[in-house]
């Protein structure tokens, strides 16, 4: 193996990673069963930290985490997933949360969006390396109900699956509701309120062109030169800070995890 090959575990707790959440979670919702089962039942507009910190949390422990750690995790998901259903076709969008064809969409999101902003902060990857990451990623969704032989085998066939799902996303009114409030963060700590800008900027420039329209959210010429320079800014800067600074959350929420599960009997 190549000595400077990365895998999963060498990319996935960079704290840059978190930049492209609002665009993975904009692109799940876009999916239309997705979509609507997140307008029926989730909340998570009104609590973007409790999110975030449940959706790392859980790559955390599935990269780095140890079996119990990996089962508590299940359990959150699995639980708060448990009601997200509906018993009709809702708007023409029948939605199950454990549909593994869902949650392969949701874990495919997490991966595109994943390596599309490592590779504009630290440059392209080596074939070796996206090879591996891609292998590695598989565990995310094969740990809840995504069976390992619906993840598409190899890069080249993710690539066809992935090309195959863009002409089917798009938002409606009430997705374009959760996309506004998520990106308003009114009712979120006034810190997190104060970085919204760059939030928006972030997720919004992540977008490809059809789904900021299908969103419809404004991205002027000064917009994308904004993002354009941010980013700059970010690839000439973010590598060259201490691994240790880089991955602080990683390590923060998983020994918050860590301590949940030593009160936790049976595990």
């Amino acid at each position: 193996m190549n000595q400077t090959s990365r895998g999963l575990r060498d990319i996935a707790g960079e704290i840059v990673l978190v930049a492209g959440g609002g665009r993975a979670i904009l692109m799940q919702i876009a999916h239309p069963a997705v979509g609507r089962g997140v307008a029926d039942h989730s909340d998570f507009a009104s609590r973007p930290l409790d999110r975030l910190k449940a959706t790392l949390t859980y790559v955390y422990a599935v990269v780095y985490g140890s079996p119990d750690e990996v089962a508590l995790v299940r359990q959150r998901v699995n639980r708060a997933h448990a009601p997200v259903h509906s018993a009709h076709e809702a708007a023409g969008h029948p939605y199950d949360a454990y549909d593994p064809e869902l949650q392969l969409w949701v874990a495919a999101t997490l991966y595109e969006t994943a390596v599309t902003l490592y590779q504009r902060v630290f440059g392209r990857l080596d074939e070796e390396s996206a090879d591996r990451i891609y292998q590695d990623y598989a565990s995310i969704g094969t740990a809840l109900q995504v069976p390992q032989e619906i993840w598409p085998a190899d890069r080249r066939a993710f690539g066809q699956y992935w090309e195959s799902m863009l002409p089917r996303l798009g938002a409606d009114e009430a997705t374009q509701r959760v996309a506004n409030d998520l990106l308003r963060a009114s009712s979120s700590p006034w810190w997190l309120r104060l970085a919204m800008p760059l939030g928006r900027l972030m997720t919004i420039g992540l977008l490809s062109p059809d789904l900021r329209s299908s969103f419809a959210l404004p991205w002027p010429r000064r917009a994308q030169r904004s993002f354009d320079r941010w980013m700059r800014f970010t690839a000439a800067v973010y590598p060259r800070l201490p691994r240790w600074a880089r991955h602080r959350l990683r390590d923060h929420y998983l020994a918050q995890l860590r301590a949940d599960v030593r009160l936790v009997p049976g595990l």
